[in-house]
């Protein structure tokens, strides 16, 4: 690691790599570790285009984001948050209005812990640690009750999150009790590692990650019908569920090179109506 490492907790093993340090990692971020940086650098030369991928999930981030504010979201909750990199939810939100409040959700006390630091004197922002599946603890802990008014719409970003649910979880039907906790207007941003891309050695590299990542970190690429299960009882947004970059890119940032990291991760958003 390259910046101070006081804020990680005692509990950490840092030999082991950890998913949220590998993509800051790939993010060029200096929090992570010599077990991070060894899988990712396996994985780069395998699929060279994954740090690409990395930046066009940010800049679909980005974009999601102002979409929402321009629509009139004004709370935000942020589930698998990862670690705060350039370009967080709160800054992007805050940029345009400075009354928006963000929840930022991650079960990795790595993630927590460096949350906390970063949104410190922010009262609009919060950090919860939590399971994805506790959608009511979440929803019902201090922090939702006093940024979250249930009777507002609110933005919630599950962004390269889903790919580590397996299917036995029922990662739709927890998407289902999130919508149900939301109002009407709400939205739903979601970005997914495609298993139907045309990305080359893609398999390679899932299998790669599995044997370096711990049980309960390991990766399931899903076809296009599949991720758009999660999108059930929302409206997609034009122009529904694409690759990343393809999702209203605005400018040649968004955009790579190589048309199959492009598509690597799908993002769509969707509305409750």
């Amino acid at each position: 690691m390259t910046g101070n490492a006081s804020w990680v907790p005692p509990e950490i093993d840092t030999t082991v790599p950890n998913p949220a340090r590998v993509y800051d990692f790939w993010l060029d971020g200096d929090h992570n570790f010599a077990a991070d940086r060894a899988l990712g650098e396996q994985i780069l030369k395998i699929m060279p285009g994954v740090r690409d991928a990395a930046r066009l999930n940010r800049a679909f981030l980005r974009r999601a984001a102002r979409y929402m504010v321009d629509a009139g979201v004004r709370q935000f909750l942020d589930v698998g948050s990862g670690i705060p990199t350039v370009g967080n939810l709160h800054e992007i939100v805050q940029q345009v209005d400075p009354a928006c409040r963000v929840l930022y959700v991650d079960r990795e006390p790595v993630a927590v812990a460096h949350s906390e630091l970063l949104l410190q004197g922010n009262d609009n922002c919060a950090v919860l640690q939590a399971d994805l599946r506790d959608v009511n603890d979440i929803f019902e802990a201090e922090p939702a009750r006093r940024l979250l008014d249930p009777a507002q719409p609110t933005g919630v970003f599950m962004l390269l999150l889903l790919h580590f649910v397996p299917d036995e979880w029922d990662p739709a039907g927890i998407l289902t009790r999130y919508r149900d906790q939301l109002a009407p207007g709400s939205f739903l941003a979601v970005s997914h590692v495609a298993a139907d891309s045309g990305s080359e050695r893609l398999d390679e590299a899932v299998q790669v990650y599995k044997t370096g990542q711990h049980q309960q970190n390991q990766p399931f690429p899903r076809t296009h019908d599949q991720v758009l299960r999660f999108f059930e009882g929302f409206d997609l947004v034009e122009p529904g569920l694409v690759g990343c970059a393809m999702w209203n890119p605005q400018g040649v940032g968004d955009m790579s090179d190589d048309p199959s990291i492009n598509s690597l991760p799908y993002a769509g958003v969707g509305r409750k109506p």
